[in-house]
């Protein structure tokens, strides 16, 4: 799980650096109209929507903008419609990619996400090339720092989580779930004043290729770019980085 826990940490910290400069807004403002299209404007009975709700606040998105997305996505407000779409991939080294994609344009997505792939020594894939690779879960990152491990492990197993694991040689707990426990098991964490660096429901791979050198500044700069596309939603990705040189490149 090393990879994950590392781009996860990074990942957070990027996203701290976007929202300072409201690049964030348009991927959460698309995220909050489609969840309440699809589940309706209450976030109480829709946890999609709770969740994009938690991003926007976390990201200091204002409270009108956020009402406004959902009225948008509820119809009060007149607003576009998006498409989600899942692209498959493979990045350098053979890493395996799965893109996540909300667009109002889908000739337009494609054709970005397949520049940015080629520009980067990666390649678009056919749909199910790597998507088997990938599992769904609740996946909730602790730093050692602000919990205790027996507490810890007690709090997410007794609160329904799947396992919690801790590498020696990294700096976080890393709290796995099921997509359906991820609620219960976050809120047991609030609840008892844990702090975590992220949390979310993600596609966590079986298996991670290790990338150093120069397929790793590729990686990483894989990874800015289709992140810094508007349409891109989520990216998921099967490498695993050293930690000296992802401080370097990230």
């Amino acid at each position: 799980m090393s990879g994950h826990s590392k781009w996860a940490t990074t990942k957070h910290k990027k996203g701290a650096a976007d929202a300072k400069r409201g690049k964030v807004f348009t991927k959460i403002t698309k995220e909050l109209t489609v969840a309440a299209k699809l589940g309706g404007g209450d976030p109480g009975g829709n946890p999609r929507l709770r969740t994009a709700i938690e991003k926007a606040k976390e990201a200091n998105m204002p409270q009108d903008n956020i009402k406004r997305a959902i009225q948008k996505g509820t119809g009060e407000l007149p607003g576009v419609s998006y498409d989600e779409i899942t692209y498959e991939g493979y990045g350098p080294g053979g890493v395996a990619l799965l893109i996540e994609c909300l667009t109002d344009n889908k000739n337009r997505t494609v054709s970005e996400v397949r520049h940015i792939l080629s520009k980067n020594n990666g390649s678009m894939g056919e749909s199910g090339c790597v998507s088997w690779m990938f599992t769904q879960k609740g996946y909730i990152l602790v730093d050692k720092k602000n919990a205790d491990e027996d507490a810890l492990m007690t709090i997410a197993l007794d609160a329904g989580a799947e396992d919690m694991k801790s590498d020696p040689d990294e700096s976080n707990y890393e709290i796995i779930t099921a997509p359906q426990d991820f609620e219960a098991v976050k809120k047991a964490l609030v609840d008892k004043g844990v702090k975590f660096e992220s949390a979310e429901v993600t596609m966590i791979p079986q298996t991670y290729l290790s990338l150093e050198g120069r397929e790793a500044e590729q990686m990483i700069k894989l990874m800015d770019a289709l992140e810094d596309n508007d349409d891109v939603q989520n990216i998921y990705a099967n490498f695993d980085i050293p930690d000296d040189i992802m401080e370097k490149i990230a």
